[in-house]
């Protein structure tokens, strides 16, 4: 891979959401803020929306490290689940025994009762579900009853919702107003900017241990913001694939040429985009033999390393 050639310690542009490579940029900064102020508050359900890739899964890692120790988490990280289902799931989160084998209405009840015992010890309890989109419609509506558990003085359960935008499309549907009403606290997660682009760049760079000159020019950042829209998602996989190419031809400095070819290389991205020139991945430069077999062993490497992050 390129790390010894730019002088890193690990990958600094991968797609896993580490929590090591957080940056507090404005709107992560705004979006936890929410978090911790409606937490505190423990009313209701709380709701986080960002398009792909903007870092709802990085967000909500980030709160499950950091969320203070009198909160107990239940976390559900992919909550295409039948009501029945995402029963179970809680209450195994949440430690109840033998889950799988009770009835729904019994179930219910211990998880009631695990909630009970829980703020008995000065416990909040807090359900955070990652792409909230995907519950089904009976699910959605099993998760306000949920909600329904409470003291006198203060419900037994709060909901995180992390969602696409399409969450918001299906509760605006009549049926699922009660559950809309509930929801205390609404924050939509924005896409970077050019300086915010530029100073994340820098950032997982110096995370990942490079310590030189600037790679990428503030114009190539600029360019780059107004091809990926400032997702950080994409804005990874081009910045990956630049130094790849720049490894490739034994040089450092980000050019042009490399953010075309990257973007020729990318589906997401150069689907009806106009190209600064007309290159690709493969013929942006004249490779010699030995370029083009270290450039294959890179994206076999990467291969390897992504499905490896994956087990």
């Amino acid at each position: 891979m390129y790390l010894y050639h730019f002088g890193l310690t690990e990958l600094p542009f991968t797609l896993t959401p580490n929590t090591n490579f957080f940056l507090a940029l404005e709107p992560h900064n705004e979006a936890l803020a929410v978090l911790t102020t409606a937490l505190k508050t423990g009313e209701g359900f709380i709701k986080v929306v960002g398009e792909v890739g903007t870092g709802k899964t990085l967000l909500c890692r980030k709160l499950l490290n950091e969320i203070p120790e009198h909160f107990v988490t239940a976390y559900i990280p992919n909550p295409y689940l039948s009501p029945d289902e995402l029963r179970r799931a809680v209450a195994l989160e949440l430690g109840v025994k033998q889950a799988q084998r009770m009835s729904a209405q019994l179930l219910t009840q211990r998880i009631q009762n695990r909630l009970l015992e829980l703020h008995g010890k000065g416990h909040s309890v807090v359900l955070i579900l990652d792409e909230a989109q995907a519950l089904p419609a009976t699910s959605l509506e099993a998760l306000r009853l949920f909600t329904n558990l409470e003291t006198e003085t203060r419900k037994l359960l709060q909901v995180v919702l992390f969602a696409q935008p399409e969450l918001d499309e299906r509760l605006a549907q009549t049926e699922f107003r009660q559950l809309r009403q509930r929801i205390t606290f609404s924050y939509q997660l924005r896409a970077m900017n050019s300086t915010e682009v530029q100073q994340y760049i820098q950032h997982r760079l110096h995370v990942a241990g490079y310590k030189g000159a600037s790679l990428f020019s503030n114009s190539i950042c600029n360019k780059i913001t107004k091809v990926s829209k400032g997702v950080p998602r994409i804005v990874n996989v081009l910045c990956h694939k630049m130094l790849m190419l720049s490894y490739g031809q034994g040089h450092y400095q980000m050019t042009k040429k490399e953010l075309n070819a990257a973007i020729k290389d990318t589906e997401s991205v150069n689907s009806g985009f106009k190209m600064l020139s007309s290159v690709n991945f493969l013929n942006a430069f004249t490779f010699s033999a030995a370029s083009m077999m270290i450039l294959t062993l890179c994206y076999l490497a990467y291969s390897f390393y992504i499905s490896g992050a994956a087990l």
